[in-house]
């Protein structure tokens, strides 16, 4: 590989770190599982760099690695158990279908909000970012930022009180009330 395309590689690489940390923490749903899981990604990209195909889809091809790191990860975390061992009545789960319909639409009111609304809750509520991190990643001042979340939680709420009460919990700053952010 020549030294302009490993210079390449790597400046894609360090360009791409923050879309790979906010796929890890949607993957994850934990900050520091996300941060192990993209330095996992960055040090498998380093080590299989000579079987990146230049000229292809740089970033799918960061994604799924990272994916197949997350799903190998799982397969390591997941205990096994002798059969006669087995509990029969553990074996039963409790319904997951509300939870998914919810998920389905969440995520449809979240796609009627305005794209600087979106991209605010997304820094805020996936990111963690502050109102500061936010307000100079966006180009508008603090209170922007402020006004631009408040008004897409409560456009949120309004699109989800009536089906899930309470559903925008995640997005919220823990242990801070809607009004006081």
């Amino acid at each position: 590989m020549s030294h302009s395309v490993a210079t390449d590689f790597d400046a894609d690489l360090t360009a791409l770190l923050p879309s790979l940390r906010t796929y890890a923490r949607s993957l994850t749903h934990d900050r520091d599982r996300a941060d192990d899981l993209v330095q996992e990604t960055a040090a498998k990209a380093l080590a299989a760099r000579g079987s990146f195909q230049p000229g292809t889809n740089f970033a799918g091809w960061l994604c799924r690695i990272q994916r197949n790191a997350f799903i190998s990860g799982l397969r390591r975390q997941h205990p096994t158990t002798s059969l006669d061992e087995v509990d029969t009545s553990a074996m039963s789960h409790p319904p997951h279908q509300e939870s998914g319909l919810a998920v389905r639409e969440f995520m449809g009111a979240f796609r009627r909000l305005s794209a600087d609304a979106r991209k605010t809750l997304l820094l805020a509520g996936v990111e963690g970012q502050d109102q500061k991190q936010i307000a100079e990643h966006c180009g508008v001042s603090v209170g922007t930022v402020k006004s631009r979340t408040s008004r897409a939680r409560a456009a949120l709420e309004e699109m989800l009180a009536d089906k899930h009460p309470g559903a925008l919990q995640a997005l919220r700053p823990s242990g801070r009330a809607a009004n006081h952010q």
